[in-house]
């Protein structure tokens, strides 16, 4: 059993999958595995959001090609929100881009549907215990990325910077005074290590390009 969690305490899970036959293989598993309590299943993105925000469960197990926000739009949306559970992305990833991409956005843990069904209910309890789970990436590494050291509103003004966008409507667009995009941007060029506006944006559509190169599903 996980680490601080009584033998009598069983993890809270909900399941989302856009695939009826895997929702079902998935929900099965759960249920026949006394360590889990199965709260929910859905087939949307939206449908998973609302069913966590609205009960409080351990652990979430999402396909990363959910309809219709996707599996990276959905992980960003929960990193707001403090009484979000832990989740788990189960996808196919043959060139190990998803679990890097899940890990970036919030995910807690990755597991490849090529592995076993216990592999996933392990995964599920490793990470509802507070565990990072991530088989074969290196979790240090990702710490390295610059672009994960930014704040939600870093990240809106970086993209923002790269639209053209001046301080003022900068000021405008997140409701801020001028000075305070000011302080928000030199904290911005800190982090990225460069020294001004045009610089802040060569490295967004340098780090944009590089994602697009990357292998991996569609619909994040």
């Amino acid at each position: 059993m996980a680490i601080g969690r009584s033998a009598s305490k069983q993890v809270q899970a909900v399941l989302a999958d856009s695939s009826p036959m895997m929702l079902t293989a998935m929900s099965e598993h759960f249920q026949r595995d006394r360590r889990f309590s199965l709260v929910s299943t859905m087939a949307t993105a939206e449908g998973f959001l609302a069913t966590v925000m609205r009960i409080g469960v351990d652990v979430g197990v999402i396909d990363w090609n959910l309809p219709k926000l996707g599996g990276q739009r959905l992980l960003e949306v929960l990193r707001d929100h403090p009484g979000a559970p832990r989740v788990v992305v189960y996808s196919d990833d043959p060139h190990g881009d998803v679990a890097r991409r899940a890990m970036a956005a919030g995910a807690a843990g990755f597991c490849s549907r090529s592995g076993s069904a216990e592999q996933l209910l392990n995964t599920a309890e490793e990470v509802a215990a507070g565990k990072m789970v991530f088989p074969f990436l290196d979790i240090r590494s990702l710490a390295t990325d610059p672009v994960n050291r930014l704040t939600k509103r870093e990240r809106g003004m970086l993209e923002a910077l790269a639209n053209g966008r001046t301080n003022k409507e900068l000021a405008r667009e997140f409701s801020l005074s001028v000075n305070t995009v000011k302080f928000h941007l030199s904290n911005l060029y800190q982090k990225l290590d460069v020294r001004n506006r045009a610089q802040a944006i060569a490295f967004y559509y340098s780090a944009r390009l590089d994602l697009d190169r990357r292998p991996g599903p569609e619909g994040a």
